[in-house]
């Protein structure tokens, strides 16, 4: 059994994985900003969750990096442990819509990498003081390589894939198994009202992907399981081709 929290639990990837946690007897804690969606969040999953399993809500927000510790501990001390941290919230706007608003460009890249990587910062001193566990992080096919469409939010994604495999050469022999998520379009919340290319994918079958990441201890998820293959050519790809091609 596994003691979780879960940045980003009240929506979308989040809350599809926070179900699946609990419908197999795994406690959740569920972080997220806003009480009424905790709330609404925590009374699901306890009416998916098998007798015994414990769910809790407790307030943080990407935006204030001074809530990452107190609720990380307050998720430590609510399920009585903690050894399984799992991050998917974050921002998302089009390349379009970051070059004519600044504010939001600094928004997006400040969520998707610096608040993140702050998150996960005391994420893995809370795991490594407990001798270990594993750290899961929602980053993106998005990071893999410059793509005219995701500059922006490519390159913040980019930044945080790195980040991710970093810690994985320094710490995982210390106890902490990295896990980095690379969806691929994924029909939710985030990207409702944008066209879905080839190989999108649907939340309960990501989330089961990863699930299996975290057990296996896997480096890197991509989900649909597609997008490797994908991502493999893209990188291949002369950066002359690059230029003309618009995906």
């Amino acid at each position: 059994m596994r003691r979780v929290a879960i940045l980003g639990a009240t929506r979308g990837m989040g809350r599809s994985l926070a179900r699946k946690f609990v419908e197999r007897g795994d406690f959740v804690a569920v972080l997220g900003r806003g009480d009424d969606e905790v709330k609404r969040s925590v009374a699901d999953l306890e009416a998916r969750g098998v007798p015994g399993t414990r769910v809790v809500g407790v307030a943080c927000d990407l935006e204030h990096t001074e809530s990452f510790k107190p609720a990380l501990e307050r998720a430590e001390q609510a399920l009585d442990g903690l050894d399984t941290v799992v991050v998917t919230a974050g921002a998302f706007a089009t390349q379009e819509q970051l070059e004519r608003d600044p504010a939001l460009a600094a928004k997006v890249l400040t969520l998707d990498f610096s608040n993140t990587v702050l998150f996960c910062e005391e994420a893995r001193k809370k795991l490594l003081m407990r001798g270990g566990g594993t750290l899961c992080v929602f980053s993106s096919v998005a990071g893999d390589r410059g793509r005219s469409p995701v500059i922006m939010y490519g390159a913040a994604k980019a930044g945080l894939s790195a980040y991710l495999e970093g810690l994985d050469h320094k710490y995982r022999k210390e106890g902490l198994v990295t896990v980095c998520v690379k969806p691929g379009f994924v029909r939710t919340g985030m990207t409702e009202g944008l066209k879905a290319p080839p190989f999108a994918g649907e939340p309960e079958a990501v989330a089961e992907l990863v699930l299996q990441g975290i057990d296996d201890g896997s480096p890197v998820v991509y989900a649909p399981a597609i997008w490797r293959a994908v991502m493999t050519a893209i990188k291949a790809m002369p950066r002359f081709v690059m230029r003309r091609v618009k995906f």
